[in-house]
């Protein structure tokens, strides 16, 4: 396991302005971050994080910038203020996504294409170049539904594929040695938070909300402050292109996918 310090870092949290990623923020600066850029498209709720950050934490810790993940224009500016403000950045969470498959064109868009836009920024520009140390982290939000398919949300389950699929390969030695920076991901298991709670009628047909209750009702969801502290521990010491999955309220396991060449009993097609 490697070992990483978030004293005196500074980290970018999109999605940052509320559920996880609100608590991911306070925790890296619990745990002594230098500063951190909450980016979201939500201003009112942004200006109320760093309000409430400021009454626990003091003046000149966190920064919001208005931030639409799908604009890779509007992301770099993220970056760009992040750097003014605190002069490094060395973790991206890239925690902004939606649960409403009844927008999967919105749902795709920011789920995977706005994972895409911060690995590509982060990874081969902002974080090489204004990380504070040795090594920057990103950090990519996928879900147990990156490892488990969910029948009422097969668009959902697909992006959160995406982005475990995406944390692999962007984790490999080909790209950590080249940048030094370690890609990894965390797969929350059901988490209290409004992508949950508000999940009636996100899906793509009434066929699909029957589906949704009966799989609803199977689930034990964890709260945002059992989990918060686990993802730190992952920052600090999970491999590049490791995926740690979180759920209730346990400590994080490693999920490994099989070596295909290994496999004991294939299936074959007659």
């Amino acid at each position: 396991m490697v070992s990483f310090d978030i004293t005196g870092k500074v980290a970018l949290i999109t999605g940052g302005a509320s559920g996880l990623g609100y608590k991911y923020a306070l925790e890296l600066l619990r745990k002594g971050a230098k500063g951190v850029t909450l980016a979201d498209v939500n201003a009112e709720v942004g200006q109320k994080a760093i309000e409430e950050i400021e009454s626990e934490f003091g003046k000149g810790k966190a920064v919001f910038v208005v931030t639409d993940v799908t604009s890779s224009e509007q992301f770099e500016e993220a970056f760009k203020q992040t750097v003014a403000n605190f002069q490094n950045v060395d973790i991206l969470v890239n925690n902004a996504g939606i649960l409403n498959d009844g927008i999967w064109q919105k749902e795709v868009d920011i789920n995977v294409n706005g994972v895409i836009n911060g690995i590509l920024l982060g990874l081969e520009n902002y974080i090489p170049k204004h990380k504070s140390g040795d090594e920057g982290v990103i950090l990519n939000i996928s879900s147990i539904a990156g490892i488990v398919p969910f029948a009422c949300l097969p668009v959902y389950t697909g992006t959160k594929f995406a982005v475990h699929g995406m944390t692999l390969a962007w984790g490999l030695p080909a790209h950590y040695e080249r940048t030094k920076v370690r890609v990894i991901a965390v797969g929350p298991g059901v988490t209290q938070t409004p992508l949950i709670t508000d999940m009636k009628n996100k899906n793509l047909s009434s066929e699909y909300e029957k589906i949704r209750e009966v799989e609803v009702s199977q689930a034990v969801p964890q709260t945002t402050d059992q989990i918060a502290p686990h993802v730190m521990r992952i920052i600090e010491k999970a491999p590049p292109g490791t995926l740690w999955i979180v759920e209730g309220g346990e400590k994080p396991y490693q999920y490994v996918m099989p070596d295909r060449h290994m496999l004991e009993n294939k299936i074959y097609l007659d």
